[in-house]
């Protein structure tokens, strides 16, 4: 039987946003670290950074270990809501292609100015050579 958990959206998460308020959302579940911060062997700053946001990415890069996640569970206040979040817009093949095809273009267009240079250093060099 599935454990319920109060649903927070990320707007109601943001706004614990201090130090004395401080939460966080971590791969989807919503953490009230508040008391914990004093505590924390990378700092208190290093949470501060991300308090009232997304930090997924940034609790995972720092490579915690598994009695750190453990004690992160003692933290939770329930989880985000995932009906409130945005869902990202489905690029089109047409449109990936975009970027590469416009510098494709780019290196077509401009490919005078980089032997231009070329060729004056070599008339450059040849006539300085021719002097001496």
């Amino acid at each position: 039987m599935p454990t319920l958990t109060k649903l927070y959206s990320m707007q109601e998460a943001s706004e614990h946003n201090s130090a004395g308020d401080c939460w966080i959302v971590v791969d989807g579940k919503v953490y009230d670290v508040s008391s914990y911060l004093e505590e924390h062997p990378g700092g208190d700053d290093v949470i501060l950074q991300v308090t009232g946001k997304d930090a997924t990415d940034e609790f995972e890069d720092a490579g915690h270990s598994k009695s750190a996640r453990e004690l992160m569970e003692t933290f939770c206040v329930g989880e985000l809501d995932s009906s409130d979040i945005p869902q990202l817009e489905v690029v089109s093949e047409k449109q990936k292609s975009y970027i590469p095809e416009k510098l494709v273009d780019l290196s077509k267009q401009y490919w005078a100015a980089p032997v231009a240079v070329v060729g004056i250093s070599v008339v450059v060099t040849f006539l300085y050579l021719r002097n001496k």
